[in-house]
């Protein structure tokens, strides 16, 4: 079982001390990831980088970079600095958006994503095998007038999207590595979104896709405590059309129902269900819901499953 957790930088102090402080905390408890996701504050790749650098037993990536008000030949250069300096460990994670986070915010519109999406992804991996694209759509162009590749940038960073529905799923499936859905249970999982972007891979003649799995999570004698936090958390995601699918799909009403929460046994049982739906692996978000001290219970637990799994795997 591979399993990572994302890290949040906090408001005070150095974002990029504290971030490193608390991966090199993920690696002693025997976790394999830590990821981090695009705000408007910090640059999710570069710190990503960085992280990697100063934490070298940690897979490193990002859940996710929005796409919108962003062009494919940056974000190639600011993904390929991250795996050079990681030394292959450094993992892309894009997403559509929101919407309501692209037309007010960049000015821009929120057009055709999917169709977006299949253009950045090709771009990206042409950029990111080749050093070069050539590339004329209708949402984009990119032809870089000199090479682009970053010398030490292997192997070739691994393309992820965080995808759930249908189309972009497809899409994911054809031109991408894999996706990072988040919010969705493992029925959704299992009934859905692994059958849909496995098929779209096999048609296209690609590798089977990683299914990494987001969930909220955190080991805590007060699971009250913790639903009520993540109800105040999850708010925004009851919002968005996207969410409110794939949260639907599992049978709940609100995002925050997705929440596992409870001892160590609870935990971890329900990290297993999302392997056993599919999940090539799982990354816990939100462990700090309840404290510090809940949170390094958490990653604990989190390390011994994983351990536990590896000793297995090995006899």
């Amino acid at each position: 079982m591979s399993i990572g957790v994302a890290l949040h930088p906090g408001q005070t102090g150095n974002a990029v001390d504290g971030v490193v402080a608390e991966a090199k905390r993920a690696e002693a408890a025997g976790l394999a990831s830590v990821w981090l996701g695009q705000r408007f504050d910090y640059d999710a790749i570069g710190l990503a980088g960085l992280v990697g650098r100063e934490a070298p037993g940690l897979t490193v990536g990002t859940s996710a970079v929005p796409i919108f008000g962003r062009h494919p030949i940056l974000v190639a250069s600011q993904a390929q600095t991250a795996q050079a300096a990681t030394h292959g460990r450094f993992q892309l994670g894009l997403a559509l958006g929101a919407r309501s986070f692209v037309e007010p915010v960049f000015g821009v519109p929120y057009d055709r994503p999917v169709t977006r999406l299949a253009e950045f992804l090709t771009v990206l991996r042409s950029l990111t095998e080749t050093g070069t694209a050539d590339f004329h759509g209708e949402t984009l162009t990119a032809a870089p007038p000199m090479p682009a590749a970053v010398p030490g940038a292997e192997p070739a960073v691994p393309l992820l999207v965080a995808a759930m529905g249908p189309r972009a799923l497809r899409v994911t499936g054809e031109l991408g590595d894999g996706t990072l859905p988040f919010l969705a249970g493992p029925r959704a999982l299992g009934e859905h979104i692994v059958p849909a972007i496995t098929a779209a891979a096999a048609s296209a003649g690609r590798p089977a896709p990683r299914v990494i799995a987001l969930l909220p999570g955190v080991v805590t004698g007060d699971v009250e405590a913790a639903r009520e936090a993540a109800a105040q958390q999850f708010a925004f995601y009851d919002r968005i059309p996207s969410y409110q699918r794939v949260v639907a799909l599992e049978g709940a009403a609100k995002a925050a129902e997705l929440l596992v929460a409870g001892d160590e046994e609870a935990v971890a049982a329900g990290v297993r269900r999302y392997f056993d739906a599919g999940a090539t692996e799982v990354v816990l978000t939100q462990t700090g819901l309840t404290g510090p001290a809940d949170q390094a219970r958490t990653w604990r637990v989190l390390g011994d499953l994983a351990g536990a799994s590896a000793s297995a795997a090995a006899g």
